[in-house]
């Protein structure tokens, strides 16, 4: 039964399993229209939110850390969300739900400190389709839908605002799986690679040959190992370090003999160990399925921003052996500070961790400092190559 089920569910979230009855009908969006689109530079849309942060110090004492976005930033990231909607069919419709705000306030608008954002709305796969499929009642949705939808998008983007900028793509969870698709369809390989800067492909099995960065899902991109290095991937699958991925788990491990999941460490890119500087969901849980964080503090202060970082607690290392290859998150409580020794994240239905799931509901938050950090490096590496040339 658990294997049924975890094939069922990972279906859903790979799109390898939904069936098609959508497509034919449906019309193609229109992506010249400025409603079609959650994020573009210049307007107060989902990424002109708050995102102001506490930092948590291990002694207790509260920072707090203003947001700046760069308007003139160098270069764009194109933004595709995981699977959030909340609409009761089987693919979202073209209208932004708060579920659809919320996470470009979490997952993205943070990166406008280091480039323009883009983020099309899409008719995703919805989360009602996929627990119809994890309850063995799967929804026909259409896959093709959300992807072409991308693609429009991305073209779009390409012939009117890209102007030969350099671009990172982002994606988590299904969002990655569009861009996985849009990357071996439409850049791997071709012309248009020259302007990737780098693609995050979060929360989502990237297949590599063991030992290698490229190869597998990618022929020309390989996995980024430092910072100021461009037109490269980085991926990765989270789990606590003291919980790695049964046998059931979703994520960590690929089909194909001598293939493993990528597994790029942004706390540590060349290797080993490093710390993550996450900026986590102050009070309310990181997702629907997911419990609320403990206090931060205790005694418990006021946390007045929406984010909190948490300095030295959070430590993370790439891991690969039978179980998988995943993230290891670290989490160093120390019960003699007044700081909070745990984090949330865990997937959890009735009360029941969903240890298959891992952390992939902060995949992307725990190592958001990191990320925003590596793009930014690598905003000034692409820029200063493109001088010379």
């Amino acid at each position: 039964m658990l294997q049924k089920t975890t094939h069922v569910v990972t279906c859903a979230l790979l799109f390898l399993c939904v069936s098609a009855s959508w497509g034919q009908t449906q019309p193609a969006n229109d992506y010249s229209k400025d409603e079609t689109w959650l994020c573009k530079p210049g307007r107060k849309d989902a990424c002109a939110v708050d995102l102001n942060t506490t930092i948590v110090h291990a002694d207790g004492k509260l920072q707090e850390e203003k947001f700046q976005a760069n308007p003139n930033a160098p270069i764009d990231c194109f933004y595709v969300y995981p699977t959030v909607s909340l609409d009761t069919t089987p693919n979202s419709d073209m209208t932004a739900g708060p579920e659809e705000q919320r996470v470009i306030q979490a997952q993205f608008a943070r990166f406008g400190s280091q480039c323009r954002t883009y983020a099309p709305l899409y008719r995703q796969v919805t989360l009602t389709a996929l627990r119809a499929n994890m309850s063995g009642k799967p929804m026909p949705a259409d896959r093709a839908l959300g992807y072409n939808d991308v693609l429009s998008a991305w073209k779009y983007y390409l012939e009117h605002d890209n102007k030969g900028r350099g671009v990172v793509l982002i994606g988590h969870s299904q969002g990655s799986g569009v861009l996985m698709q849009l990357i071996k369809n439409e850049i791997d390989g071709k012309p248009i690679q020259d302007r990737i800067v780098s693609a995050l492909l979060l929360g989502m099995n990237v297949a590599v040959p063991k030992g290698k960065d490229v190869g597998g899902q990618f022929q020309k991109m390989p996995l980024c190992r430092s910072a100021d290095q461009t037109g490269c991937v980085i991926s990765y699958v989270t789990f606590r370090e003291n919980v790695p991925p049964p046998a059931n788990s979703l994520f960590g491990r690929v089909p194909g003999e001598g293939l493993v999941a990528a597994c790029t460490n942004p706390a540590a890119l060349a290797g080993g160990s490093g710390e993550l500087r996450a900026y986590l969901s102050a009070t309310r849980s990181s997702g629907s399925s997911a419990a609320a964080p403990s206090p931060w503090v205790t005694p418990e202060q006021p946390i007045k921003t929406p984010f909190v970082n948490v300095p030295g607690l959070l430590t993370a290392q790439c891991v690969s052996n039978e179980k998988g290859s995943y993230l290891a998150l670290k989490v160093n409580g120390n019960p003699a500070d007044p700081r909070t020794d745990e984090i949330a994240g865990d997937v959890v239905t009735n009360g029941q961790v969903q240890a298959n799931w891992g952390l992939h509901l902060i995949d992307v938050q725990a190592a958001m400092g990191n990320l925003v950090d590596i793009v930014g490096q690598q905003a000034k590496a692409y820029t200063a190559r493109q001088k010379k040339h």
